[in-house]
C-alpha cells in the first residue's frame, strides 16, 4: 500500500502533492542538446543585438537613429504581442502540468491555446511589417525618414525572432498531432518539457527585443 500511495496525486486541504519525479536530476540527451542549441542560439541574438547597440550609439548627427516609439508608430501592436507571448508561456506551462496529471484533454488544450498564441504572434507581425513598408516607408534596406541602418536593424532582429516562432509553432504542432494520437497520457512529458524550454526562450529573448527595440 506504502507503494501505491507514491504513484498517485495526493490531495491535502485542495492542494496536490505530486509524488517524487523520476525524471528529476536525469537529463536526457535530448534536453541536453536543446540546452546546446539554446546557448548557440542566445550568442546569435546577442550579437544581433550588440550590433543595434553600437550602430545607434555611433549614428551620426547628421543622420541621426530616430526615436523607435516614434518611427515604428507606437508600442501598442508590440505590446499585444508581448502579451499573447507570455499567456502563451503560461499555457505551455500548464500543458506539462496536465501531463503530469495525466489529464489528458487539458493537455490537448493547453498545448493548442499555444500553438493559437503563437499563431495570433506571427500574424500580428506580418501585419506590423505590412503597416511599416506601406504607411511608414520601411523596407529591410531604407527608411524614408531616417537612418537606413535603423531600418535593416528592426528587420533583422524581429524577422530572426519570427522564424523562432514559427519553428517553435511547427514544434508544438507535431507535439499536438502526438497529444492526439495519445504519446503524453501515461504521463511522460520529457518531448513536453523539452519544446516548452525553446518556447520560453523564445517569450524571454522577445521580452528583451522589445524592450531594448521597441522601448529604449
Amino acid at each position: 500500500m506504502a507503494g501505491q500511495t507514491t504513484t498517485k496525486n495526493l490531495v491535502h486541504d485542495g492542494v496536490i502533492a505530486y509524488p517524487d519525479d523520476p525524471e528529476f536530476g536525469k537529463a536526457s540527451p535530448s534536453k541536453i542538446g536543446m540546452w546546446l542549441f539554446l546557448g548557440t542560439d542566445a550568442m546569435s541574438f546577442s550579437g544581433l543585438l550588440l550590433a543595434y547597440a553600437v550602430l545607434r550609439a555611433t549614428a551620426p548627427a547628421t543622420n541621426p537613429w530616430p526615436v523607435p516609439e516614434h518611427a515604428l508608430g507606437g508600442v501598442f501592436l508590440s505590446g499585444i504581442m508581448t502579451f499573447i507571448l507570455i499567456c502563451s508561456s503560461v499555457s505551455m506551462v500548464m500543458t506539462i502540468d496536465a501531463c503530469k496529471r495525466r489529464d489528458k484533454q487539458g493537455i490537448r488544450n493547453w498545448l493548442l491555446a499555444t500553438i493559437i498564441g503563437g499563431a495570433i504572434f506571427l500574424g500580428i507581425q506580418v501585419y506590423e511589417y505590412i503597416h511599416l513598408m506601406t504607411d511608414l516607408g520601411m523596407t529591410f534596406s531604407t527608411y524614408e525618414h531616417g537612418n537606413n541602418l535603423f531600418s535593416a536593424t528592426f528587420f533583422s532582429i524581429t524577422g530572426f525572432h519570427g522564424l523562432h516562432v514559427l519553428s517553435g509553432v511547427l514544434y508544438l504542432c507535431w507535439m499536438y498531432k502526438l497529444a492526439l494520437e495519445g504519446r503524453f497520457d501515461k504521463g511522460d512529458y520529457g518531448m513536453l518539457e523539452i519544446v516548452g524550454l525553446f518556447w520560453h526562450f523564445v517569450d524571454l529573448v522577445w521580452i528583451l527585443v522589445f524592450t531594448f527595440i521597441y522601448l529604449v
